[in-house]
Protein backbone atom coordinates (compact mmCIF):
# COMPACT_ATOMS: atom_id res chain seq x y z
CA UNK A 1 0.00 0.00 0.00
CA UNK A 2 1.46 3.35 -0.75
CA UNK A 3 2.48 5.34 1.59
CA UNK A 4 3.32 9.65 1.92
CA UNK A 5 6.08 11.14 3.85
CA UNK A 6 6.39 14.78 4.18
CA UNK A 7 9.66 16.52 5.20
CA UNK A 8 11.10 19.67 5.51
CA UNK A 9 9.26 21.62 8.26
CA UNK A 10 10.24 23.43 11.29
CA UNK A 11 10.59 27.07 12.87
CA UNK A 12 11.35 29.94 10.66
CA UNK A 13 10.76 33.24 11.33
CA UNK A 14 8.40 35.71 10.03
CA UNK A 15 9.12 36.79 6.46
CA UNK A 16 11.54 33.99 5.97
CA UNK A 17 10.58 30.35 3.56
CA UNK A 18 10.76 26.80 3.71
CA UNK A 19 10.11 24.36 1.34
CA UNK A 20 7.72 21.16 2.31
CA UNK A 21 7.46 17.95 0.07
CA UNK A 22 5.73 14.95 0.00
CA UNK A 23 7.30 11.44 -1.04
CA UNK A 24 5.03 8.48 -2.07
CA UNK A 25 6.57 5.12 -1.48
CA UNK A 26 4.89 2.04 -3.31
CA UNK A 27 2.89 2.72 -6.73
CA UNK A 28 0.76 4.80 -7.40
CA UNK A 29 -0.98 5.05 -11.18
CA UNK A 30 -3.42 7.37 -12.76
CA UNK A 31 -2.87 10.82 -10.04
CA UNK A 32 -5.82 12.72 -10.20
CA UNK A 33 -4.60 15.71 -7.57
CA UNK A 34 -1.64 16.25 -5.11
CA UNK A 35 -2.50 18.67 -2.70
CA UNK A 36 -1.57 20.45 0.61
CA UNK A 37 -4.00 21.10 3.59
CA UNK A 38 -3.46 22.82 6.77
CA UNK A 39 -4.63 22.75 10.32
CA UNK A 40 -4.61 23.82 13.37
CA UNK A 41 -6.05 23.76 16.82
CA UNK A 42 -9.73 24.13 17.00
CA UNK A 43 -10.30 24.75 12.96
CA UNK A 44 -10.94 22.16 10.39
CA UNK A 45 -8.13 21.37 7.74
CA UNK A 46 -7.99 23.87 5.11
CA UNK A 47 -6.99 23.25 1.69
CA UNK A 48 -3.83 25.49 0.67
CA UNK A 49 -2.86 24.02 -2.93
CA UNK A 50 -3.91 22.04 -5.35
CA UNK A 51 -1.65 20.35 -8.81
CA UNK A 52 -3.61 18.29 -10.99
CA UNK A 53 -2.51 14.99 -13.14
CA UNK A 54 -2.65 17.66 -15.76
CA UNK A 55 -0.14 20.22 -14.27
CA UNK A 56 -2.82 22.91 -13.36
CA UNK A 57 -2.26 24.70 -10.26
CA UNK A 58 -4.63 26.57 -7.61
CA UNK A 59 -3.99 28.18 -4.00
CA UNK A 60 -5.98 29.49 -1.33
CA UNK A 61 -6.29 33.31 -1.47
CA UNK A 62 -4.54 33.69 1.74
CA UNK A 63 -0.90 31.95 -0.15
CA UNK A 64 -1.64 33.75 -3.71
CA UNK A 65 1.30 35.08 -4.78
CA UNK A 66 3.29 33.44 -1.65
CA UNK A 67 3.32 29.84 -1.88
CA UNK A 68 4.68 27.33 -5.05
CA UNK A 69 3.25 23.83 -5.57
CA UNK A 70 5.42 21.50 -7.89
CA UNK A 71 5.71 18.30 -8.47
CA UNK A 72 8.12 15.35 -9.91
CA UNK A 73 6.00 12.88 -11.36
CA UNK A 74 8.51 10.06 -11.78
CA UNK A 75 9.14 10.44 -8.10
CA UNK A 76 5.31 10.74 -7.35
CA UNK A 77 6.82 13.94 -5.61
CA UNK A 78 4.92 17.07 -4.69
CA UNK A 79 6.41 19.97 -3.12
CA UNK A 80 5.03 23.29 -0.90
CA UNK A 81 7.71 26.11 -1.27
CA UNK A 82 6.47 28.57 0.97
CA UNK A 83 8.04 32.45 0.88
CA UNK A 84 7.29 35.60 2.77
CA UNK A 85 5.98 33.35 5.55
CA UNK A 86 3.68 35.24 8.16
CA UNK A 87 3.13 33.77 11.58
CA UNK A 88 -0.62 33.06 10.49
CA UNK A 89 0.77 30.09 8.46
CA UNK A 90 1.56 28.35 11.41
CA UNK A 91 0.21 25.11 11.54
CA UNK A 92 0.13 20.91 10.83
CA UNK A 93 0.82 20.66 6.76
CA UNK A 94 -0.92 17.37 5.29
CA UNK A 95 -0.47 16.30 1.70
CA UNK A 96 -3.02 14.29 0.32
CA UNK A 97 -2.84 12.32 -3.47
CA UNK A 98 -6.19 11.80 -5.02
CA UNK A 99 -5.44 8.68 -7.53
CA UNK A 100 -7.91 5.63 -9.18
CA UNK A 101 -8.70 3.52 -6.20
CA UNK A 102 -6.23 5.50 -3.74
CA UNK A 103 -7.01 8.76 -1.52
CA UNK A 104 -3.77 9.04 0.78
CA UNK A 105 -2.74 11.40 3.59
CA UNK A 106 0.57 11.87 5.03
CA UNK A 107 1.45 12.31 9.01
CA UNK A 108 1.22 15.86 8.73
CA UNK A 109 4.42 18.02 9.44
CA UNK A 110 4.56 21.02 11.58
CA UNK A 111 5.65 24.74 10.14
CA UNK A 112 6.01 27.37 13.14
CA UNK A 113 6.64 30.70 11.81
CA UNK A 114 8.00 33.22 15.02
CA UNK A 115 10.37 35.10 16.18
Amino acid sequence: QAQLVESGGGLVQPGGSLRLSCAASGSIFSIYSMRWYRQVPGKPRALVATITGGGSTDYADSVKGRFTISRDSAKITVYLQMNSLKPEDTAIYFCNVLAYSVNIWGQGIQVTVSS
